[in-house]
């Protein structure tokens, strides 16, 4: 397989997997990790991934079972990369990525199809200062093209009665993607708090929700990613190694 300038070939170790990333326009972070490793793949699943930049997530999940997964991602370079990550991978009868703004997913996807749809959305605001220069960062990690809302959105169309929604979030927004999942019938189930060390304020949530579920939000145990000497965690060992 070809590589294009400055892209390179990275492992997905316990998957044994490989993705295409280039730093000047995407890399998955420890977030993706964190979002793929708490999402349940039940056996009949229909799956989709919004803002799915390089693939990671469906590339994740297709290692925990046989299902299809569609992704939603709107930069056509991200698009491209996952393709050719996917064919790589000879994922191509299983994982399928869509060009689009998710915005319009309500014109091309028939209503309530999907059991899960999983989402790693831009966490910063808009008009939030010292935004990445360039702009394929900007529109990755900050609110331009997408908000929380319109992701919330999305998902409600596309869901089936009782379909799970996971997304990851930063812990400080914890409030604004709660409220977002409720105002649009999907009702917050469980929420995973991530922490870099113990004693740390919590930085990264994983949230998990269902479309009309009833009330009740269980908190789960934290997950930590780091020992106190800096050395992986345990849990963060499973995560990448297994």
């Amino acid at each position: 397989m070809e590589l294009l300038a400055n892209e390179r070939l990275d492992q997905l170790i316990k998957e044994e997997l490989s993705i295409i990333q280039n730093d000047e326009v995407f890399s998955f972070s420890t977030d993706a990790l964190l979002l793929a490793h708490f999402t349940e793949v039940r056996k009949k699943d229909r799956i989709l991934d919004l803002c799915s930049g390089n693939g990671i997530i469906p590339l994740l999940l297709s290692d925990k079972g046989e299902q299809h997964i569609d992704a939603i991602e709107i930069q056509q370079q991200l698009v491209n990369m996952a393709d050719r990550s996917i064919q790589h991978n000879q994922l191509t009868g299983r994982i399928k990525m869509y060009e689009m703004d998710l915005k319009q997913a309500h014109m091309h996807f028939k209503p309530s199809q999907y059991n899960l749809v999983t989402c790693n959305p831009p966490y910063f605001k808009a008009n939030q200062l010292h935004q990445h220069q360039k702009d394929a960062h900007k529109i990755a990690r900050h609110e331009i093209l997408c908000t929380l809302e319109d992701c919330c959105l999305a998902a409600r169309h596309l869901l089936k009665q009782g379909g799970r929604f996971m997304m990851v979030h930063r812990a400080e927004r914890v409030m604004d993607v709660l409220s977002e999942m409720r105002k649009y019938q999907i009702e917050p189930k469980k929420l995973h708090l991530i922490y870099s060390k113990t004693e740390r304020s919590a930085q990264t949530i994983v949230v998990e929700g269902r479309k009309n579920g009833n009330q009740g939000l269980a908190i789960q145990p934290p997950f930590y990613i780091y020992n106190e000497d800096g050395t992986y965690s345990d849990e963060m060992r499973t995560v990448y190694y297994g």
